[in-house]
């Protein structure tokens, strides 16, 4: 080790050994008292404060229409949890349904709820069958789709958390319930009204604040809410309401089952490019109930 720097005078070797030490420890003294002092200030909590304000801001900001998403907390959706991803994966993705979010809304959705008697004590036997893959009565000569083709229609429309989807036979409810677990709103109509009165209940019961359901005529779909990004239709028909073509945004997407004049059903698939021109594909052959009232007329 090279020592030429240091001063052959003893008494300066110990001032400069002494400053050398004293240096250090001063410094030391310093980094500890400014760390003292930084502890005893308030904590820094202006990421949690910005955040809280902005949810409270989101709250109650009258220019903030998107309704909220749906809600887990009904003891419903922590039933029969295993049940549920068992027949997703057997009887859905086992059948080339990939779309991760379709999978998740079909695992989170208790579909339990949506084929029990609205009477609770009264026997129904559709809820030991409600996670086989197979329509099941919910009275008015409805039905409750299969589970495979609910997971399809909803995969073909290839939803996004901004869209906002119409569904043309509310039914049970399921079908909207699934779409709102991907959508941001869903607007549902049931021409018998008994059952938009039942499926509207259940819903909210349910948390699914962002569900809408009107009793009416899905033939003229809801015009006040257009133009929606999706439609789906659980009526098979003769015919495509032109209202429902009218509603639908350009990029959007429709699926419906349509009957064709020798009685066989398919689902099409209609897409609206960016210019207003259609493109329809068939794309599974079905079986729904009909869809009624001015659709019949027009079909006559």
């Amino acid at each position: 080790m090279n020592l030429d720097f240091w001063p052959k005078n003893p008494k300066a070797n110990l001032v400069v050994s002494l400053s050398n030490l004293l240096v250090p420890l001063f410094a030391l003294v310093l980094l500890i008292l400014f760390n003292i002092s930084c502890s005893k200030r308030p904590a820094d909590s202006t990421s949690g404060a910005n955040e809280k304000a902005e949810s409270n801001q989101q709250a109650s900001d009258p220019n903030n229409k998107k309704p909220p998403r749906p809600e887990h907390k009904h003891p419903a959706f922590t039933e029969r949890v295993e049940e549920r991803a068992r027949f997703v994966a057997i009887q859905i993705r086992a059948r080339n349904v990939n779309d991760p979010d379709v999978l998740k809304a079909m695992r989170t959705v208790p579909r339990h709820s949506f084929v029990q008697h609205p009477n609770k004590n009264v026997f129904n036997s559709n809820l030991m069958r409600a996670y086989a893959d197979h329509p099941l009565p919910i009275g008015f000569d409805q039905t409750i789709s299969q589970p495979y083709i609910v997971a399809f229609m909803t995969e073909a429309l290839k939803l996004k958390p901004d869209y906002k989807v119409l569904e043309i036979g509310t039914g049970s409810g399921y079908q909207a319930a699934v779409c709102a677990e991907i959508a941001q709103e869903v607007y549902t109509i049931e021409i018998v009204e008994p059952l938009a009165k039942r499926a509207e209940k259940l819903l909210k019961e349910l948390g699914y604040k962002n569900v809408f359901v009107k009793a009416g005529d899905g033939y003229f779909g809801w015009p006040e809410k257009a133009p929606f990004d999706a439609i789906i239709g659980t009526a098979a028909t003769g015919r495509i309401p032109d209202p429902l073509i009218e509603q639908l945004k350009p990029g959007g997407r429709m699926i419906i089952p349509y009957e064709n004049s020798l009685g066989f059903q398919y689902l099409v698939l209609i897409t609206k490019d960016d210019k207003g021109n259609l493109h329809k594909k068939n794309v599974m052959p079905v079986r729904f109930v009909p869809m009624t009232g001015e659709v019949q007329k027009k079909q006559k």
